[in-house]
């Protein structure tokens, strides 16, 4: 059975973990660069390199050979974390609030126990975002 495009766009939790090393370091990266920022025990290189080459089918990261490395190859994202975050919360948003800004807010608002400094950070965002919508 197909997977359904949106799924296939997801990363499963594995593939989290290698895409935030590589957000985090902000750099192209070979396997064992990865591998050195798990901590112990680390993983097997044929493990990040098998998710590497997932990450390359599903679009989320590319590859080149490094110069002079033989077969040695740079990983580098093709989208930033902010991307893939916009992307996620669209389709949370899609999926389990029927497309609602304020479901999804109210929600999280209602699951969350926030301060009095919190909901005053949100207030002020919300007047932020209502001058913005007015120019």
């Amino acid at each position: 059975m197909r997977k359904h495009k949106s799924e296939e766009r997801m990363l499963t939790k594995a593939e989290m973990e290698i895409m935030s090393v590589l957000w985090d370091e902000a750099k192209p990266m070979t396997t064992h660069e990865i591998i050195a920022h798990y901590p112990e025990p680390k993983p097997a290189y044929s493990t990040i390199a098998t998710f590497l080459k997932i990450l390359t089918q599903k679009e989320f990261v590319c590859s080149k050979k490094q110069e002079g490395g033989g077969k040695t190859f740079l990983f580098e994202p093709l989208l930033t974390r902010d991307e893939y975050t916009a992307r996620m919360m669209k389709e949370v948003k899609s999926t389990f609030f029927g497309n609602s800004l304020k479901s999804l807010l109210s929600f999280f608002v209602e699951q969350e126990e926030l301060t009095a400094e919190e909901i005053d950070e949100l207030k002020l965002l919300m007047i932020k975002a209502e001058e913005r919508s007015r120019q």
